[in-house]
């Protein structure tokens, strides 16, 4: 697989569903952490993901620590608003893991702090507006990843 991505404790079961599409369309792995805001059969996420769901390579993480002790040997990037340098800069290769927060508060601080060096965001050019939606987030991130590789 090109590129992972991570959602660590989404919230919106739509934003999940099209992300799960996205990563079967590209080739990816959709890395899930535990707790989220929706159970994992609510029909929004499986309609989101229409009828590819049961195609798309999921692996599951009870919680932040798990999924940082079962990949802790991998190249991670981190996606947020607090980043100091673009995603085009992103040093994607393959098998790169692509890091996300929630929707309503993005990467806990811990995380934002710990790996400040591998933190990166989509510029953002009004003032309006605060963030991206998630789903929209991802799917620029991958594909310009994918452009790279």
């Amino acid at each position: 697989m090109p590129l992972n991505i991570v959602l660590i404790e989404p919230e919106i079961p739509n934003n999940t569903g099209n992300i799960g599409r996205l990563a079967l369309a590209s080739g990816s792995t959709l890395h899930l952490v535990r707790p989220f805001g929706f159970k994992i059969d609510d029909t929004r996420l499986k309609r989101a993901g229409l009828d590819y769901w049961k195609h798309v390579s999921i692996v599951y993480y009870e919680n932040i620590e798990e999924f940082f002790s079962k990949n802790k040997d991998q190249n991670m990037v981190f996606l947020s608003s607090h980043g100091n340098k673009n995603h085009w800069h992103i040093p994607f290769e393959d098998n790169l893991f692509l890091v996300f927060g929630k929707e309503s508060v993005g990467l806990p601080k811990s995380i934002i702090e710990t790996h400040s060096n591998q933190l990166y965001k989509i510029p953002i050019y009004s003032e309006k507006v605060r963030s991206l939606n998630l789903a929209n987030a991802v799917g620029i991130v991958v594909y310009e990843g994918l452009k790279h590789l």
